[in-house]
């Protein structure tokens, strides 16, 4: 049976544009940044060849892996959530208007505009979706209560 989550990654273009993304307009710690050996990378991965660099960051109860492959080399993906396969990350924050003001002075790209969500285990929270430098969808969420629902009213598709 699985204990706990560890971590979530993502790949990323440029391991040293994304740590600053992260540590300094996100304000997760960065914990390492260092390369890994290729015989070790590509047993772990089964890519002939890899050779990343992998940066990891801690959130208050969540760690984030960043990882770069130097080779080879891949391919940019159409990651816009409703792609299958594509996935992201939610933090909760303290101050959703002050980071959102943040993230807007960073030019950074909204995938939508802050929105209270009107139903489910998360009611009355702000959310909103934004990109990463590469393209990797990160959601957050408002601190606060919530009603606790754990599903929406039927007939609804709202998170």
């Amino acid at each position: 049976m699985i204990l706990e989550m560890n971590h979530m990654s993502f790949t990323v273009g440029d391991i040293e544009r994304s740590v600053p993304f992260y540590r300094d307009l996100l304000g997760l710690s960065l914990v390492s940044l260092a390369s890994r050996d290729r015989a070790f990378s590509e047993r772990v991965t089964g890519i002939p060849g890899a050779e990343l660099r992998i940066a990891y960051l801690q959130a208050p109860n969540a760690a984030v892996e960043l990882i770069q492959y130097l080779s080879p080399a891949g391919l940019k993906l159409d990651t816009r959530t409703c792609n299958i396969g594509s996935a992201h990350v939610c933090f909760v924050v303290d101050d959703f208007d002050l980071l959102v003001g943040r993230l807007r002075n960073a030019s950074v790209h909204f995938a939508g505009q802050p929105t209270t969500v009107p139903a489910g285990p998360n009611l009355g929270r702000q959310v909103l979706y934004f990109e990463d430098p590469d393209g990797n969808t990160i959601e957050i969420f408002s601190a606060g209560s919530s009603t606790g629902k754990l599903t929406p009213p039927s007939g609804s598709n709202v998170p």
